[in-house]
């Protein structure tokens, strides 16, 4: 069921123009809305990522569909889409909400680690699980993370986490999977990349990125098919038929899931250091 949004508390950076809102659940959630710049396809790239990657155990954040009335946006006119020097304003509907790891008013969220602290994530194997998401699904965006501290053993289902706390990744912003609004899945050495190389100094070959390069081999129908259904007819503005096709292809595209990974090796500069 949909969550409603209920108090505006700032715009966020980026070029979605996403903000960030308080819904009924008590949860802050970042709200990407239909009409955002970036296209209203990156709402169903965002929730199709979202499926895609509890399926294979990527720590990412929740997400729901936030309802933005017609009240609430009259309260809240800063909720608008900046065109040049004139603001659009925002329909009221369903629209696409990332939930917060943690309370923002009481914990530190950062998108920069310096190295000493990047090696202590506990969680910094999934590195290689989201590259090969990122490949398989062609993210035409770099990786985007966000750090924050936590109980290790909650995030990462990978594999067994300790007992204790400290430092995560969270994997987000995936709106340019597909290429972005363009829909398409191509190859690139450079796409998808985190950019630090130290998050990749521990792999060595293609065994490396397992088990989710099994996990995507072996993908089941029926989790595409679940993402293809959940997706509101709103969002799709009649490219219902187009969504499955391209869907059709990204299973079609598993069996070459290998190629893509060891292609980032051709680039300019070869990401994994102690992979030669």
């Amino acid at each position: 069921m949909p969550l409603e949004a209920t108090t505006w508390i700032r715009k966020m950076r980026g070029g979605a123009q996403a903000h960030l809102v308080t819904a009924d659940d008590g949860h802050h959630y970042v709200v990407k809305v239909k009409q955002n710049p970036q296209h209203r396809r990156v709402l169903v790239n965002e929730w199709v990522s979202s499926v895609l990657l509890d399926y294979l155990r990527i720590p990412s954040p929740k997400v729901e569909m936030i309802r933005l009335t017609e009240q609430f946006l009259s309260a809240h006119p800063e909720v608008a889409i900046s065109i040049g020097s004139r603001a659009e304003p925002v329909a009221p509907g369903l629209h696409f909400g990332s939930r917060m790891p943690v309370n923002p008013d009481r914990f530190v969220i950062y998108d920069y680690l310096p190295d000493a602290l990047l090696r202590t994530v506990g969680n910094i194997r999934d590195f290689a699980g989201i590259l090969v998401f990122d490949k398989w699904v062609h993210n035409a965006d770099s990786r985007q993370c966000v750090f924050f501290r936590a109980q290790l053993r909650d995030f990462g289902a990978s594999e067994p986490r300790p007992r204790k706390e400290g430092f995560v990744a969270l994997m987000m912003d995936h709106g340019y999977i597909f290429g972005g609004p363009h829909w398409i899945l191509e190859e690139s050495p450079l796409a998808g990349l985190y950019c630090r190389q130290l998050v990749y100094e521990n792999i060595r070959s293609l065994d490396s990125f397992q088990p989710w390069l099994d996990m995507v081999r072996n993908f089941p129908p029926e989790i595409l098919d679940r993402a293809y259904r959940q997706v509101p007819e709103w969002w799709l503005n009649g490219d219902r038929e187009l969504l499955e096709q391209l869907l059709e292809r990204l299973y079609r595209r598993r069996a070459r899931i290998d190629a893509l990974i060891e292609d980032s090796r051709s680039g300019r500069i070869n990401p994994f250091p102690n992979w030669p």
